[in-house]
């Protein structure tokens, strides 16, 4: 209802996006997790129980991202709500690389895109004792989720073709070993790549605490500056290696691994990372030498 309260984690853009939303519906406390983007120490982890303890008892239901695109910022598990309040989580982005407990939650929407089929669809998991009584009286019938759910999901006409198409990808998912494989798989990449990051030297950094990374989005920058991570890009696609570019209101670069992507892909990435922090070093390298070798001549 327009009076009732609700809490919002705030973790990135797509949260921070839902948040302002949902103040056109109802008064929003946003609730911000420990940030992310740590400094002075990638090994830092908060207790779960001190920030989690901010949530109020009083909140209609409390909304998270499980996994922010933009930001490269993933929760490792659901937070811990008060007693009755309903957990709604938005997973569009990491649906379907892991297993998902959802009796931890009161609701979760998924739009396909990411790893489920083409966009168009949207996958709503919702308890059913929070769908009948529970829509504003000005929501349109084609929004509730209990008329859907009535009409068996045909209250008007689906994207007929793009559920037939979300129905193929879960049979690879299922014939490829399921989603626990999927889990394996994007432990995997993502390792593959965060590990070089790592062993770089500082070449290059990820802004993410390590307790938070996502496995789906590697955000990564270049220590050289913007006039490099350009370069990346730009060397990048011409070996096929094409949107490595950050989003545009963060910059820096971004590696999405979903489930499409396979390992070979991800060792071909991690190759030319390799490739291309060696041939900048030593041109810098050869540069230092050329400087110092002409002020002895001096």
């Amino acid at each position: 209802s327009p009076g009732a309260t609700v809490d919002y984690i705030v973790t990135g853009r797509w949260s921070e996006s839902a948040a302002k939303e949902a103040e056109k519906y109802c008064q929003v406390r946003k609730v911000h997790a420990p940030k992310p983007h740590a400094s002075d120490s990638s090994d830092s982890e908060d207790s779960e129980e001190e920030w989690w303890s901010e949530l109020s008892e009083n909140a209609a239901y409390v909304y998270m991202c499980d996994n922010e695109t933009v930001d490269g910022v993933e929760f490792k598990c659901p937070p811990r709500t008060p007693p009755g309040v309903p957990l709604v989580a938005d997973m569009s982005s990491n649906m379907m690389s892991r297993p998902i407990d959802f009796s931890k939650y009161g609701l979760v929407f998924a739009g396909a895109q990411k790893n489920l089929g083409p966009a168009g669809v949207t996958v709503v998991i919702v308890r059913e004792d929070l769908m009948d009584g529970r829509a504003l009286p000005f929501c349109p019938s084609v929004l509730s989720y209990h008329v859907t759910s009535r009409n068996d999901s045909l209250y008007n006409t689906p994207p007929t073709f793009s559920i037939y198409v979300t129905g193929l990808v879960m049979q690879w998912v299922r014939d490829s070993g399921g989603v626990a494989r999927m889990q394996e798989l994007s432990r995997e990449k993502s390792s593959l790549l965060y590990n070089l990051i790592e062993n770089s030297q500082g070449f290059y950094y990820c802004p993410v605490d390590k307790s938070c990374r996502s496995r789906m989005n590697i955000v990564f920058r270049l220590s050289g500056g913007e006039a490099l991570e350009k370069r990346f890009a730009e060397e990048a696609a011409k070996q096929g290696l094409t949107n490595l570019e950050g989003h545009r209101s963060i910059g820096g670069l971004r590696a999405s691994l979903y489930n499409a992507v396979t390992i070979a892909d991800t060792r071909t990435l991690a190759s030319f990372m390799r490739d291309f922090a060696k041939t900048i070093s030593l041109q810098l390298f050869l540069q230092e030498q050329s400087s110092a070798l002409g002020f002895y001549q001096e």
